[in-house]
């Protein structure tokens, strides 16, 4: 395995050093380099608030050493049933109860039996490759993003209509930006860490690949991108101390402003609300459909379940249905439609109240071993693969973990963490 990754990023490493020395990226990055020392610099910056601006935040102990702790999942899903309009059935009450309760066990309890001896065997991965992998994932997506307007003949934000003949075969490239932003602002704190940049100079390159991602996200008119890629930047930044406490609570009420809003006007465009609704219905509405659906799928599910695998094997490009698609076909007999079926939908519709349990507990035991390395090691890459799979499993709680990148990124995450769990009880 380490001659296949280091065959892989020889040449990642290869194609990022000859476009980098390219006449277009010399001069894109020589003007980044002045517009950041201008920056740094600039008299303006100093009328910034400063890192203890809103100071009482950081007497709280549980925001400052807590505050993206696998648990977080939980009490954002809590929070996600209480928005919704109708309540949920008594049997879907017992299913979460028995995720909820797997999840905790697997974050909170059985993290605490690894990792605690020879943390010194742990894998290091350069921070060149780590820089290459995020910076060639990130020019991807960018290329897949002009095929994608180019193939619908516009774009999808000034035309919501247009946003439906958008093809997953050229969108799903598009998402790679948001890896590439994990590893590129990874590979930035690295360098903040040994001291090659300034804490400002870090700030500017995290603000600047946020900028670039929800400039590239928003044009497509998705939401749960944009959340990703401000969710990652600041829990990178929170952990490797570029971004203050209070910064984190503005970026998440921005962040929840900004999911609000967009379906707000995205509603109005496609006529589905008028100008007179409260902005909030479309999150509340949003919400109650979403739990409408679970409480179906709960029911056909059981306890052990009814497609016994098939929904999550769905997502294998190539399939004859997403898995969005078959949980409608599932709960309406409609394969034209993609339905959101919450972080669990999958689990109770697979394997029932069984599958709840052993797919959640896996969950938690995974960000749960994530984020205890993270605090460890405070390893670049590890705090940036943690910012990763805990912001899926936050959006996840909606939309599920059913894309077939997102699960490639746990896949990725439990192989890497299970390898450092064996190389450590050595």
């Amino acid at each position: 395995m380490s001659v296949i990754y280091s065959k892989l990023t020889s040449i990642i490493n290869i194609i990022n050093d000859s476009i980098h020395e390219s006449f277009l990226f010399t001069t894109i990055f020589s003007i980044l380099s002045f517009i950041e020392t201008k920056w740094v610099n600039s008299y303006f910056k100093s009328l910034y608030p400063s890192e203890n601006f809103l100071n009482f935040l950081n007497k709280n102990e549980i925001l400052k050493n807590h505050l993206f702790n696998p648990l977080i999942v939980l009490v954002l899903f809590v929070i996600f049933l209480i928005l919704t309009l109708t309540p949920p059935s008594t049997s879907l009450v017992i299913t979460l109860l028995i995720g909820f309760i797997a999840f905790f066990i697997g974050s909170a309890i059985l993290p605490r039996y690894f990792l605690n001896n020879n943390l010194e065997n742990i894998l290091n991965f350069a921070k060149k490759d780590i820089y290459s992998i995020g910076f060639c994932l990130m020019l991807v997506g960018i290329v897949f993003f002009f095929i994608s307007i180019a193939s619908v003949g516009g774009i999808p934000l000034l035309k919501p209509s247009i946003r439906y003949l958008l093809k997953p075969a050229f969108t799903m490239p598009v998402f790679l930006i948001i890896p590439g932003t994990c590893l590129m602002a990874s590979a930035y704190l690295k360098d903040f860490q040994d001291k090659k940049i300034t804490r400002s100079q870090a700030r500017f390159r995290f603000v600047f690949l946020l900028v670039m991602d929800c400039g590239f996200l928003l044009l497509l008119g998705y939401r749960t991108p944009l959340l990703a890629a401000f969710l990652i930047i600041i829990i990178i930044g929170f952990y490797g101390n570029i971004v203050s406490l209070w910064e984190v609570v503005v970026g998440a009420l921005i962040g929840v402003c900004a999911i609000i809003g967009i379906g707000y006007f995205r509603s109005l465009g496609e006529m589905t609300i008028s100008s007179s609704t409260n902005p909030f219905y479309t999150l509340q509405s949003r919400a109650d459909f979403t739990l409408h659906v679970l409480n179906l799928l709960d029911f056909i599910g059981g306890n052990f379940g009814v497609t016994h695998g098939k929904l999550l094997a769905s997502s294998i490009p190539g399939s004859d249905l997403g898995p969005r698609m078959m949980v409608g076909k599932l709960i309406a007999w409609r394969t034209e439609v993609t339905v959101t079926p919450t972080l669990v939908g999958q689990m109770v519709a697979d394997f029932g109240k069984v599958g709840v349990f052993v797919e959640m507990l896996i969950l938690g035991f995974t960000l749960g071993i994530g984020f205890k390395l993270m605090q460890k090691t405070k390893n670049f890459f590890y705090i940036g693969i943690y910012s990763l799979i805990l912001t899926y499993s936050i959006l996840g709680i909606e939309t599920g973990i059913l894309d077939i990148q997102v699960i490639l990124y746990f896949v990725i995450a439990i192989f890497i963490y299970t390898i450092n769990i064996v190389k450590t009880r050595n």
